[in-house]
């Protein structure tokens, strides 16, 4: 699959950048580009991963002229590279904007000027009925993609998405912050009790990544079945695992938060393929001519719901005790607090 292939990973230097190296290590690729514009962060991934096959990269999905310098040769592409943080993004929209949809689009641009095989852009739950900037930016991002699929053939650079929900103790996840409380025995602080959202270990991310590589077809988007719990269950699973009694203090919720995500809507749900652990989402490929379609429903619908966080399998705190435990972030923290489990 990634024979003599040389990758390039925009973000790269991020949780999932690190992961996918680690996944592919029995794979005989030929160079992997770690392309990112914090060189501090590239300095500790060199040294800390002695691959003679990474080669970084700086520069910023922004200015288009430091991603052709790194596409140039590429056989495919993950797009990570993205403002994240939910409560940024609403502070400083047009930041969002500049990198999550003009840069998204200088990527792709980049890619098929220079003829790269296949494209994954990299997205998430909050694209999905956008209330908040970082949402709406990465659903723009999306739509920038599945655009340039339009007029490209099969034959050209394929173009895909992964959509997926949150990723457990990713930088600046919840996970992380709830287990610092804890150590340092202070109260956890939720924003809502009922909220709910998708679980998602890392290593499930990659797998999404890798598999839409090999299912890809031209405007897919892949989206990986994934269970939810509400985020008093996992302060109460993580209070279980670490053997701990401190409070938990509802904070309410913060800037542009939901109370439970949507990975797919009815209408995506409509046209796509159920492949086992994975949705397949084809590309609306109608043109801009609606007259043959105002006179007809669609009984389908009807019979369809969102997939949500709220409706998906819900964990109980013992089975997020159980996921939790297979999180090598969360082990390394309980192994350093003497927990043995």
């Amino acid at each position: 699959m990634l024979s003599d292939k040389i990758l390039l990973i925009t973000g790269g230097t991020g949780s999932f950048g690190n992961e996918l190296i680690k996944a592919i290590k029995g794979y005989s690729y030929k160079e992997i580009r770690i392309f990112s514009r914090d060189e501090l962060k590239q300095d500790l991934m060199r040294n800390e991963l002695q691959n003679d096959k990474l080669k970084f990269y700086i520069g910023d999905v922004r200015n288009i002229e430091s991603v052709d310098n790194a596409m140039k040769n590429v056989d495919l592409v993950f797009h990570a590279a993205a403002l994240k943080q939910v409560p940024s993004c609403e502070f400083f929209p047009m930041q969002a904007v500049l990198t999550n949809i003009m840069g998204g689009n200088n990527v792709i641009e980049s890619a098929i000027k220079h003829k790269v095989k296949s494209v994954i852009c990299l997205s998430t739950d909050k694209a999905v009925y956008p209330i908040n900037a970082m949402g709406m930016t990465k659903a723009l991002m999306e739509k920038t993609a599945l655009a340039a699929t339009r007029n490209l053939s099969e034959n050209e650079t394929t173009i895909s998405c992964v959509r997926y929900g949150n990723v457990m103790c990713s930088r600046g996840s919840v996970i992380p912050l709830f287990i610092k409380q804890i150590k340092e025995k202070r109260t956890i602080t939720i924003t809502e009790p009922g909220m709910t959202r998708f679980l998602l270990p890392l290593r499930s991310a990659i797998e999404l990544v890798l598999f839409a590589f090999k299912n890809a077809g031209q405007g897919n988007i892949f989206i990986k079945k994934a269970p939810a719990s509400t985020v008093i269950d996992l302060a109460n699973a993580l209070k279980n695992i670490f053997k701990s009694d401190v409070p938990v203090k509802n904070i309410g919720i913060r800037h542009g938060e939901k109370i439970f995500e949507t990975l797919a809507t009815i209408e995506e749900l409509r046209r796509s393929q159920d492949m086992g652990d994975y949705f397949r989402v084809k590309m609306d490929d109608r043109g801009l001519s609606y007259s043959k379609y105002y006179t007809e429903g669609d009984l389908e619908e009807s019979s369809l719901e969102d997939y949500t966080s709220h409706n998906t399998k819900r964990l109980s705190v013992k089975e997020v005790e159980e996921l939790l435990l297979t999180l090598p972030e969360v082990t390394s923290e309980l192994k350093v607090a003497g927990i043995h489990v």
